[in-house]
């Protein structure tokens, strides 16, 4: 699976939520955050697509959104630590609810699954057939 594959439905997610925060609770924070954050995980995917198609890897956008991810799962993770609210915070970091479930989230998978990326070299590119 290639990283544009997840990263420009991530930075979806991610800008949907900051827009969310914004309407329920009035938190410029959350707009700038989620809106910005996401901006740049969706052009940082359509920049991996593009270097794809031309049948090239982009490492450096890979490690944009790999930052990106860990960031997120950080902030999230000290917001649920201080308010111990599962929404948004704890779902976003990843955290464990009082249910006794895992809530794995985006940011802590997308972080290990750019972790992954990063140590198996990227997207891995076809041979082009003769």
């Amino acid at each position: 699976m290639h990283d544009f594959c997840f990263t420009i439905p991530y930075g979806l997610v991610i800008m949907i939520g900051g827009v969310i925060g914004y309407l329920k609770k009035g938190s410029v924070a959350s707009l700038g955050g989620g809106v910005g954050t996401g901006l740049v995980l969706i052009f940082a995917g359509s920049l991996s697509l593009r270097a794809f198609s031309k049948g090239k890897n982009s490492f450096l956008v890979l490690a944009i959104e790999t930052v990106c991810a860990i960031v997120l799962t950080f902030v999230m993770g000290q917001r649920y630590m201080q308010t111990s609210k599962i929404m948004p915070a704890g779902i976003v970091a990843g955290i464990r609810s009082n249910v006794l479930t895992i809530m794995f989230s985006c940011s802590a998978f997308m972080t290990l699954f750019y972790l992954y990326k990063i140590s198996t070299g990227g997207n891995h590119i076809p041979a082009k057939a003769e």
